[in-house]
């Protein structure tokens, strides 16, 4: 996989600005000895945003961009001057990218809409100049409130790909086969196993200007879910579709025992994937005649429905196109539009990229000195009422309506 562009899991380090410090000065002029306190506030450190683009396959423009920084903000000045805010950061992603910590593998947000904006880590707040300090009692106040600090964090994005049907066999099952032949996709196709190394999409056309989309995954096989073969990595992308597409050779030795390997395999990745609707598909019939294929029918599961097709000999393939629009529009198989996510299980996190140490960065120049005064009282712990309340914005679900890139 290392010579693969199809990056569906990275790593990488986000950082926040801190909100800059306030300003203690002292208003002087020649005709004003005792001007009072005129210290401005500090500037609120920038944001991180993440941004869905449809136009983005794969997240490997995050490997090579591991670090993504805001800047932070600009203390105050004289003259009840604002420092400027810190430059926020939009990082770009496919639709259909799951956000978690790095360290806890906790779930933190998702990005599933084109233009869909989520705001990932909050800059720190800017301080408060010594002019919100005075009163009747503390008229020339000589302190100022420090700047709230940024967060970091290391967070693991996950692409799961966005389709209405996902694939599932074991290797040389014809899953490409049939997707190269009902789509325009042109998978790799040959007769050994393991052909597909990294998922492939197809838009189905069906019946004039309907379609819909079905995902190709790489084949698993028994002990999968133990690292056996390609494991179980590829299984994230068929967690978001609608309808789940069984394929098994009719040359197989027993259909209802790989029936139920691939079943377990799938319950023992996610066993949400269990309550899914499926159709199994028997491939290769093509050399089977119809009475041969009524023999069969008493060997495969009785609790989903059954087609039997022929990628080659284009044999059942409107029958099967059929059965999957009905499936996907049934009310009862529609995504719901809030999904229930789950923290990033330890047996799915690749250690290629959990083990991957950050460079130590340059913090550059020490914070510029404030405007003026002294500043006192930095380690003490501010209540929130000292804090200008037009900045509390809880977004406790990280869920953004503006675009900042708009404003």
């Amino acid at each position: 996989m290392a010579e693969s562009n199809f990056i569906d899991y990275v790593k990488i380090l986000c950082r926040s600005g801190k909100g800059g410090a306030g300003s203690a000065h002292l208003h002087r002029a020649k005709y004003l000895p005792k001007g009072g306190p005129d210290g401005g506030d500090g500037g609120r450190g920038g944001h991180i945003y993440l941004k869905g683009n449809r136009n983005l396959w794969t997240l490997i423009h995050l490997k090579y961009t591991r670090h993504i920084f805001a800047t932070d903000g600009q203390p105050g000045t004289e003259n009840q001057c604002t420092g400027k805010d810190g430059e926020d950061r939009t990082i770009e992603v496919p639709c259909g990218t799951a956000v978690y910590d790095a360290e806890t593998g906790k779930f933190l947000c998702d990005v599933t809409h084109d233009g869909q904006v989520v705001r990932l880590l909050k800059g720190g707040r800017g301080g408060l100049g010594n002019t919100h300090f005075k009163s009747a009692v503390r008229q020339t106040p000589r302190f100022a409130q420090p700047g709230e600090p940024g967060v970091e964090r290391a967070v693991i994005m996950e692409l799961k790909l966005l389709a209405d049907v996902g694939l599932v066999g074991f290797p040389n099952a014809g899953k490409s086969t049939l997707l190269s032949v009902i789509s325009a996709a042109k998978p790799k196709i040959a007769n050994y196993p393991f052909t597909t190394l990294e998922p492939n999409l197809g838009i189905v056309g069906y019946r004039g200007m309907q379609s819909f989309v079905m995902a190709d995954i790489p084949g698993i096989i028994e002990g999968a879910s133990e690292g056996r073969g390609l494991g179980l990595r590829f299984l994230r992308h068929i967690e978001r579709n609608a309808v789940l597409l069984f394929m098994i050779p009719a040359d197989s030795d027993n259909i209802r025992d790989e029936y139920r390997i691939l079943c377990h395999e799938l319950e023992t990745f996610n066993p949400d994937l269990v309550e899914k609707p499926r159709v199994l598909a028997i491939t290769k019939c093509d050399m089977l005649d119809d009475e041969l294929i009524e023999q069969m029918r008493p060997d495969v599961p009785d609790d989903v429905p059954t087609v039997f097709i022929s990628s080659v000999a284009q044999m059942g393939l409107t029958e099967l196109k059929d059965l999957l629009w009905r499936t996907i529009n049934d009310e009862r198989n529609r995504i719901p539009d809030t999904l229930t996510h789950r923290d990033l299980d330890e047996r799915h996190r690749e250690r290629d990229e959990d083990d991957f140490i950050f460079a130590a960065e340059d913090e550059g120049d020490a914070e510029a000195p404030n405007a003026g005064g002294t500043m006192q009282d930095e380690d003490k712990q501010w209540k929130d009422e000292y804090w200008e309340e037009d900045f509390d914005d809880p977004d406790k679900d990280f869920q953004v309506v503006s675009d900042p890139d708009e404003q």
